[in-house]
């Protein structure tokens, strides 16, 4: 009985260490924060309507995507088995992707459905302690700094590896098994100038960005693919180099997809599709989903998912017949994307909004010799 009394102590101090939200962040780690304001880890439930409105779409109840997207909810079990709903109200919910949450990763398990981040457990009455790259890292008077090998290693794989729903059909795939970390610090956390705190008291005059880059970024989208353009008497080769850790397309809610124009005398005499993006089956990156047979957009409850795909460091060559080319034609190629492909805004009340405004991320053009 005594055993039992103590482990339950045990569990219980460790497990109601005070929260740090992410302003109080901001009183050492100006630059960071700053930088994070301005990352999609601060989207989540409150802020980000189309993530809302598809995790109001898969259930009214339960609100399961808050492991990954709010981690830090102080009745995360309740929110996920819906026996309650997010708050307005909460900080532990308005904070999103926390600092606190991805400087508290313990360790990252890898499973079928899903990975699960282990939170480091924190004493009550003590200060946290905060995780990291750097080593021999300063201590505030908020928090402890230690360096964990998991931040090189796994740390991304939480939650941003693989989702698949209850029949076991991928919705979600960034990272396989086999990668780590590195490959995503690399790419979406540069260095750039400028030490870790305020004060940058070890001089170490660079610290690894917090905005998070990504597809919101005009400049960051165009480093990830390579597209080059060579013909063929009557035809157009568009070569597509996926130099990415990641496939072209991860997310089951955007669709990636090419525009090409065969220009002559400032009119496109050709065009690989005519209304929508979607009837040129080889360059309409997206995934599918259907439920019973039938065709759905919210792969939730799908029971069969494909997608047609460029995987990471994938080459792919892309053949198009066109009107014979000519001396001075103009060729130009865009990689687009939208953030909510049309029959999924359908679904989810966002037609006509910015997320089914085609964003440029990549264009190439060449002129006939």
């Amino acid at each position: 009985m005594k055993q039992i009394l103590f482990l339950f102590l045990l569990f219980f101090t460790f497990s109601h260490a005070e929260y740090l939200d992410n302003h109080s962040c901001n009183e050492c780690h100006e630059k960071i924060y700053e930088e994070y304001q301005l990352s999609f880890h601060t989207k989540g439930y409150f802020n980000d309507t189309l993530h809302r409105k598809i995790a109001d779409q898969v259930s009214s109840e339960k609100y399961s995507c808050a492991t990954c997207h709010m981690p830090m909810a102080d009745n995360l079990d309740e929110l996920i088995t819906g026996a309650a709903r997010p708050d307005k109200n909460n900080k532990t919910h308005t904070d999103a992707i926390s600092c606190y949450f991805c400087h508290t990763i313990a360790y990252v398990k890898t499973a079928h459905k899903f990975n699960v981040n282990t939170k480091s457990r924190q004493a009550k009455n003590y200060k946290p302690t905060l995780y990291g790259r750097l080593d021999n890292p300063d201590d505030s008077d908020k928090h402890s700094s230690t360096s964990n090998p998991v931040y090189a290693k796994r740390v991304c794989m939480g939650c941003h590896s693989h989702k698949l729903n209850d029949n076991n059909i991928t919705v979600f795939r960034a990272m396989e098994t086999k990668q780590n970390s590195i490959g995503c610090i690399k790419c979406h956390m540069p260095e750039v100038s400028g030490g870790a705190e305020k004060m940058d008291k070890r001089a170490r005059g660079r610290h690894k960005s917090h905005k998070f880059l990504g597809i919101h970024d005009k400049v960051f989208r165009k480093t990830g693919l390579d597209i080059n353009i060579s013909t063929q008497e009557n035809k157009i080769l568009v070569t597509l180099h996926n130099k990415m850790e990641h496939p072209l397309i991860i997310q089951p809610a955007r669709v990636k997809f090419l525009k090409i124009e065969l220009i002559r005398a400032n009119k496109v005499i050709w065009k690989n599709y005519t209304k929508k993006p979607s009837e040129d089956k080889q360059g309409y990156f997206a995934y599918s989903f259907k439920q019973e047979g039938k065709k759905i957009i919210i792969p939730a409850h799908a029971d069969e998912g494909e997608s047609y795909n460029l995987l990471s460091k994938e080459i792919k060559e892309l053949v198009y017949r066109v009107p014979e080319v000519q001396s001075q034609d103009k060729i130009t190629v865009g990689m687009y994307v939208q953030l909510a492909k049309d029959d999924c805004a359908k679904v989810v009340d966002l037609t006509g909004t910015n997320y089914t405004e085609p964003q440029l991320m990549k264009e190439t053009e060449v002129i006939i010799k």
